[in-house]
């Protein structure tokens, strides 16, 4: 392990790190470009992250001006790693050469190794000439929109910018690295009271569901509304489902499990439907959808609240988004941001424009929204649902894990951190939000 990583994790200050010189290479997960064709012809359950995935040393590229190399402590799996990993829907090495295209610093991407990862929770080591707000030894979370300002659809909201990407997904040099390049505008503070790896897994979850539930650029919930969230212990729903009960609404989680009706149960969520023990058949056939089954979701919801749902938090996709439009109240929105069981989506239009409801898309969030949803992180106000953690020579496994839904919540992977529970530093406060209640996820994994 190099001097400044010692250091750095040894707790050394600004002065001490910025004279101390950074290695070659970081130890780092990444696919490479000669495997991209390796899964062709398996259905998508067949393709194992664990035959793509690497593990060992890749070169560190120059900082631009306005990056960062940051000590990675930990990092987590998101389902975009998932997809990177199997090569779909396509592989992201495209993304890595239109990248490439832009500019001499652009350049740097277009490699034929792919380091991944787009959440990490770490330590700045050096900072390029034009950061202003962040120096070496600042503890930092990274949230994931990778976006310049030379571009004028950058500015108002930057998620509509036309040169907007996913860090660790369509950039290279991501998270799940001992060290990671990172823009200065993707940094915000670690929550004083979580560890590393608590810290790790919330940025992209958490930003994506307060955006789409809390901003005006989602669906602008307020107080009372009736959230309905599938897949409500994800990483996804488990942040909605706070978001909603913080905001004085009432949310409706759906969860496959009845440990998973315990889990929200103990997060605050009274009205939970167990799908699997409802039994709900959606689709009657591999092309036709069954009104019945959603009418009986809408019932079974009213039975539980008393009234539709003002808004529905979807991202399954095509398996329930027929469901979605219809149990939605009128004038109600559906907000979605993906499509984990296929991206073809069909409903019943009669029930969208005779009911006068909104579909609104939504992706990640803009620096000020992943800042704002940081900080109810950082005041204990947001848990993190992590339920396991991982070493960074088993990013593969993990992986797997999320692809085959192995786990609730968040999965944790240790880089540069020699053990979990460290990077503790405000313990008053981790006392006042309860170690019960950061530990629902792990205590109920499994």
């Amino acid at each position: 392990m190099s001097d400044i990583i010692t250091a750095a994790i040894e707790g050394a200050g600004r002065e001490d790190l910025l004279g101390m010189a950074m290695p070659e290479t970081t130890k780092a997960a990444y696919v490479r470009r000669e495997d991209s064709g390796m899964f062709e012809g398996l259905a998508s359950e067949d393709k194992d992250p664990r035959a793509s995935l690497k593990v060992g040393e890749i070169a560190l590229p120059e900082l631009a001006p306005d990056e960062a190399y940051v000590l990675i402590m930990a990092s987590s799996i998101n389902f975009n790693t998932v997809w990177t990993s199997i090569f779909e829907p396509l592989s992201t090495f495209g993304f890595l050469d239109r990248l490439g295209k832009e500019s001499i610093w652009g350049a740097r991407h277009a490699t034929d190794t792919h380091v991944v990862g787009s959440d990490g929770a770490g330590i700045v080591l050096k900072t390029g000439s034009s950061v202003r707000s962040w120096g070496p030894g600042d503890q930092v979370t990274i949230h994931c929109n990778y976006v310049d300002d030379q571009d004028p659809s950058a500015h108002d909201d930057s998620m509509l910018a036309s040169n907007q990407r996913i860090w660790g997904f369509e950039t290279n040099f991501g998270g799940l690295a001992e060290i990671a390049v990172v823009k200065a505008n993707q940094l915000m503070p670690k929550p004083t009271h979580l560890t590393w790896e608590e810290s790790a897994v919330n940025a992209l979850c958490n930003s994506t569901s307060y955006r789409m539930l809390v901003s005006g650029n989602g669906a602008d919930m307020t107080q009372g509304d009736k959230v309905l969230v599938w897949g409500a212990t994800g990483g996804l729903g488990a942040f909605a489902v706070q978001y909603v009960l913080n905001g004085g609404g009432t949310p409706v989680g759906v969860v496959s499990s009845a440990s998973k009706v315990e889990i929200l149960n103990e997060l605050g969520v009274d009205a939970v439907i167990d799908r699997k023990e409802k039994g709900y058949r959606f689709w009657a056939d591999e092309h036709t959808q069954d009104e019945s089954e959603w009418r009986r979701l809408g019932k079974d919801i009213r039975g539980l609240i008393g009234d539709d749902v003002d808004i529905v938090f979807e991202h399954p996709g095509r398996q329930t988004m027929g469901a979605s439009v219809f149990v939605t109240r009128r004038a109600g929105t559906i907000v979605t941001c993906a499509a984990t069981s296929g991206y073809m989506i069909e409903y019943d239009n009669r029930h969208l424009w005779m009911k006068l409801k909104t579909i609104k898309g939504s992706h990640f969030a803009n620096y000020r929204e992943a800042w704002h949803a940081n900080q109810l992180i950082c005041e204990g106000k947001i848990l993190p649902p992590l339920s396991a953690v991982f070493s960074l020579d088993q990013v593969g496994d993990a992986t797997y894990q999320v692809h085959k839904n192995l786990h609730e919540g968040k999965i944790g992977v240790l880089c540069a951190a020699p053990s979990e529970g460290l990077g503790i530093t405000n313990p008053e406060l981790r006392a006042q939000v309860g170690e019960d209640r950061l530990n629902i996820f792990r205590r109920h994994d499994g």
